[in-house]
């Protein structure tokens, strides 16, 4: 076969299309060709020449060379996210569908990794080289700093020479032990999910739980377990109950439906014997029955901060200022009532 009818009909070949192959087709110079598809600044082509080069490339179904892209430029134009080990969960899932998104419309690709603690496999860095690793929670670990820089990434985030890093708030279980003792209860439990790889957090939220109940001088509040993959839950009630809790501020949705259908399997009403407020706002507390009070942040908006952090590391601007993950709201729904 000769190299002009490949040219012609490159669908009957698995090699690439190149640049040189559309110089080939339409008697151009590869330089000209290589400046219109680069869209070289400075050049004096004429439009017309253009539109056949784009035209022929469409035809010949050229597409450009990333990898070769990348090595030219310096830049792969990926973020690299972080994840922790945790359930991708409702406010995870939106977080990256909108951070996806925003650096999308940058031109940037968002591509999730999970080292695991027991893992083997080579960091994900070292393969793709992104131009900004990005953590979930908190501060790489010094071990994974040293990685990336030996791997030559250009940006991390949070920025482990920066003191001052900013960390993402907990502030949803304020908000519901704020709510419930609103309501008149005094004696509020709060019930984490059993899942160790979401240990950290759990305790976070349950500290943030305390200090509020301190904070509006009620008793510490009742601790209670849940495991979502066993009947714990029926277990957690029962403790609550015959502690004379009237409140339950739940880790999360899921661990509120839980115990509202534990609740209710035990004959106890939600709300009126046993309010219960969730958080997240996540599908599940409006499917539920009675519907969840919650706390609703803002995923949406959070997704879009963290990719505006990461542009701003990419592209040397200044960060965002303001955390939307601030602007939490407790959303009122059925299952809490004022105590009585």
């Amino acid at each position: 076969m000769e190299e002009d009818e490949y040219v012609s009909r490159p669908e009957i070949s698995n090699r690439r299309v190149t640049a040189a192959d559309i110089a080939r087709s339409l008697g151009l110079s590869r330089a000209t060709v290589g400046f219109v598809l680069n869209e070289t600044p400075g050049q004096t082509i004429s439009e017309q020449t253009k539109q056949r080069v784009f035209a022929e490339a469409e035809r010949l179904g050229y597409r450009p060379h990333t990898a070769a892209r990348a090595l030219a430029s310096g830049r792969t134009r990926i973020v690299l996210v972080v994840l922790p080990d945790w359930p991708l969960d409702f406010s995870l899932r939106r977080n990256l569908e909108e951070a996806s998104l925003a650096l999308d419309e940058a031109g940037y690709s968002l591509i999730t990794y999970t080292p695991h603690p027991t893992g083997q496999a080579r960091p994900l860095w070292e393969t793709l080289a992104p131009d900004v690793a990005l953590s979930m929670v908190g501060r790489f670990s010094q071990q994974q700093v040293d990685s990336m820089r030996r791997a030559g990434v250009r940006a991390m985030v949070p920025d482990p020479d920066q003191v001052d890093a900013d960390e993402y708030p907990e502030e949803g279980p304020v908000l519901q032990v704020q709510h419930l003792a609103r309501l008149g209860h005094c004696r509020i439990a709060f019930a984490e999910s059993a899942d160790p790889r979401i240990a950290d957090l759990v305790a976070l939220r349950h500290s943030r739980a305390r200090q509020a109940a301190e904070e509006l001088l009620l008793p510490a509040p009742v601790a209670l377990s849940v495991n979502l993959g066993d009947d714990s839950a029926s277990d957690a009630v029962r403790k609550a109950v015959s502690a004379g809790v009237t409140a339950i501020a739940a880790y999360n949705d899921e661990v509120a439906a839980a115990l509202v259908g534990a609740a209710l399997r035990a004959g106890i009403a939600v709300p009126q014997q046993l309010s219960v407020v969730g958080h997240d706002d996540a599908p599940i507390a409006s499917i539920v029955e009675p519907q969840l009070s919650t706390v609703r942040i803002d995923t949406a908006g959070l997704g879009r901060y963290l990719a505006a952090l990461a542009l701003s590391a990419a592209e040397g601007h200044s960060p965002p200022a303001t955390i939307p993950q601030t602007q939490l709201v407790l959303v009122e729904r059925a299952s809490t009532l004022p105590h009585t």
